[in-house]
Order: structure tokens, then C-alpha cells, then sequence
């Protein structure tokens, strides 16, 4: 038993090694010799890394200069990230139908002012200026007829006129006549037979002086009849006019062509195709395009026309652009929406307003391809 408690009776250093727990850390300041060594402190580390703290104290400095630099500058503006390319785009449409016998343009090109974009068949319309000049010179021969009576007409009132005349000088004889003839039957120194004659012929002459008189009243009511036919002739002449003046408009209308310069987009109609009046043939965007940015209501007190603005194009990011601003909207974009908020019913929450501002762009670039609904974000500077 002693022997046994001999063999496993622990040495002296054991219990020493079986007081360290197990678990428990090395001591960083001992060495694996059992020397104790003192660690460096920060002091002695940043003058064992000079390069490396100097470069991030200036790096630091740099940042924090740099942004109150950016502060103090970007408090001068105000910007939105909800604006976007603007245009008053518009259905290029033809005004009389036919059948399409050429489309000279593509998708998205470029076109001048005057520039030929569809050409319909002008075949029925050349007929039709045909007849209406036909009308027109009908009622020229018509006018000039009626023109013509009336000189004749004319004519015929002197005539009877100039009868008139003659019968009121032989009815003033017969008068004198029968005035002598009746004082010689009175003195007895004429006969009653004498006196009957000149009596009946006065009576004769009576009659036949009405009957000049009436000639010439039916010959003045017929030149007022010519007259009005006249007229009727020339409103004649004046609805065939129109309606030649009308058949040369549509047969330019056969030529549809670009009101302004711009692009064609959508392009719809393609030759031999039969179109009727209105209906669309491409749409057509103006090289007059403009910003439309959508500034909260709380970003506009220090806004004004004529402010500078810094514009910078999604699809450019590369690219800055200036402008200035052209106008401000009087009213949120929800007040000329198709269905304006009505909030004087039910429980209301108070929204911040988005209120379009029109920016103009300066100068776009020469061949950067920019339109409608394209996204931007304008930086105006208000302060």
C-alpha cells in the first residue's frame, strides 16, 4: 500500500500547475521563457507608424473642410430628383382622306419646318377644282347675260321715255284743239261736228299717253327685276369662287408637312394605306423642349424667375447643363390633375404639395438626343 501510495503521490511542482486554471489566459507581458516583458503604449506606436497617422489626420482634415465647404455651398440651392424633359407634342393628322402614296420620313428623324412628311392622292381633288372652275365661269356668262339685259332694258326706258314724250306733246295739241274748236262752237263761228273730233282725239291722245306712261313704269319695274337677277348671279359667282378656293385648299391638304421643325415619333402611316380626315399619322415632337421639375411647396419661398439653374441629365450623367428659371406654376400639380383632391370631407392628412417649375435650358448640345419624359435633376440656386 505504501509502495502503491508512492507511485501516484504528485511531484511538487504538480500542485503548483494544477492551481492555474484551466481555461485561464497566458500572460501577455510573459514570454514563453517566463520573463516578464512591458507592452508599447499609443504614444509609441504612432511614433512607430508616423507615415501612416499622418496620412489619416490629413485625411481627416481634408473631409471635414471639404464638407462644410459642401455645406456651405449646397444650403444655396435647391434640388429635386422629381423633374424630367418637357415637350407640346402633338398627332401630325391629315385633313382630307385618301389613299397614302408616300411617307418621305422614318422613326425619329429630324425634320425642318416646311419638310414633306406624307403625300395622299390628289387625283379626286384636281377634278374637283376642274368642276368648281366650270361653276365659276357659269356664273361669269351668267352675270355678264344678266348684265347685257340690262343695258337692253336700259334702252328700252329711253325708248319709252322718248314715246312719252311725243304723246304728252300730241295730247297737249289735241288739248289746244279742242280748246279752239270748243270756243268757235260757243262764238257760233265753228260746227259741232269740228268740235266732236277734236274731242275724240283728245280723248285719243289721253289714252295713248297712259298708255306711254304705263310702257315706261313696266320698262323701269323690268331693269329692277335685271338687277336683282344680277345679284343673284354674282352670289352665284361668290359660291363657286368659294368652293374653287375651298378645292385648291384641299388639294394642298394632300400635302401634309411639317409645321415647325422637329423629330417624328411613332410613325404610323405607311404607303397605300387609306386614311380618313383626322385620323393620325405620326406623332410629332418640337426641337422646343424645355424642364418641368416638381419642387415641393417648401423649397419656393426664395424661388424667382431668372435664377441660374445646374441641370444634369440621367442618361448623360457625364454632361452639365444651365439654365435659368422661366416660371413658376400658380398651383400644385394635384389642383389640374384630371381628378383634383377634394379634402373638405372625410379625415384629412396634410401632404407636402409637389408645384411644377418651368426651368429653360440655355443651350442644349448640338446632337444630343434629348426628349420628353427624359429624367433629370435641376439644382437652382435661390440664395
Amino acid at each position: 500500500m505504501d509502495a502503491q501510495t508512492r507511485g501516484h503521490r504528485p511531484s511538487a511542482e504538480q500542485p503548483q500547475r494544477a492551481k492555474q486554471a484551466p481555461n485561464a489566459p497566458a500572460d501577455p507581458t510573459r514570454s514563453a521563457d517566463g520573463q516578464s516583458h512591458k507592452l508599447p503604449s499609443a504614444g509609441e506606436r504612432l511614433r512607430e507608424h508616423w507615415l501612416l497617422a499622418t496620412a489619416g489626420a490629413v485625411v481627416l482634415i481634408a473631409a471635414l473642410v471639404g464638407g462644410l465647404l459642401y455645406w456651405l455651398e449646397v444650403r444655396h440651392y435647391e434640388s429635386t430628383d422629381d423633374a424630367f424633359i418637357a415637350a407640346r407634342s402633338f398627332s401630325v393628322a391629315s385633313k382630307v382622306g385618301g389613299y397614302v402614296t408616300d411617307i418621305p420620313v422614318t422613326d425619329n428623324q429630324h425634320v425642318n419646318s416646311g419638310d414633306l412628311l406624307a403625300k395622299i392622292d390628289d387625283r379626286d381633288y384636281r377634278v374637283a377644282i376642274d368642276q368648281a372652275d366650270a361653276q365659276v365661269a357659269s356664273a361669269k356668262a351668267n352675270i355678264a347675260n344678266v348684265e347685257a339685259q340690262i343695258e337692253s332694258q336700259q334702252e328700252q326706258i329711253k325708248q319709252a321715255e322718248a314715246q312719252l314724250e311725243q304723246a304728252q306733246a300730241q295730247l297737249q295739241f289735241a288739248q289746244e284743239e279742242f280748246t279752239r274748236a270748243q270756243d268757235l262752237v260757243e262764238k257760233g263761228a265753228g260746227t259741232v261736228q269740228r268740235q266732236q273730233q277734236t274731242r275724240s282725239d283728245l280723248q285719243a291722245q289721253q289714252a295713248n299717253t297712259e298708255r306711254a306712261r304705263t310702257a315706261v313704269t313696266s320698262a323701269q319695274l323690268g331693269i329692277k327685276t335685271l338687277q336683282a337677277q344680277l345679284e343673284g348671279a354674282k352670289a352665284q359667282l361668290g359660291q363657286a369662287q368659294a368652293q374653287l378656293d375651298q378645292a385648291k385648299l384641299n388639294l394642298q391638304y394632300t400635302s401634309v408637312v411639317a409645321a415647325q421643325s422637329g423629330r417624328v415619333v411613332k410613325l404610323s402611316g405607311a404607303k397605300g394605306t387609306f386614311v380618313t380626315a383626322g385620323q393620325s399619322l405620326m406623332m410629332f415632337v418640337p426641337d422646343e423642349v424645355w424642364i418641368v421639375a416638381n419642387y415641393k411647396e417648401t423649397q419656393l419661398s426664395d424661388m424667382r424667375p431668372g435664377q441660374p439653374v445646374e441641370i444634369r441629365i440621367d442618361a448623360y450623367p457625364g454632361r452639365k447643363l444651365t439654365g435659368h428659371v422661366d416660371s413658376v406654376q400658380p398651383g400644385s400639380g394635384t389642383a389640374f390633375s384630371l381628378l383634383p383632391a377634394e379634402n373638405a370631407t372625410g379625415n384629412y392628412v396634410k401632404v407636402v404639395q409637389r408645384v411644377p417649375v418651368k426651368i429653360v435650358v440655355d443651350s442644349w448640345p448640338a446632337g444630343l438626343p434629348v426628349g420628353p419624359g427624359m429624367s433629370v435633376v435641376p439644382w437652382t440656386r435661390v440664395r
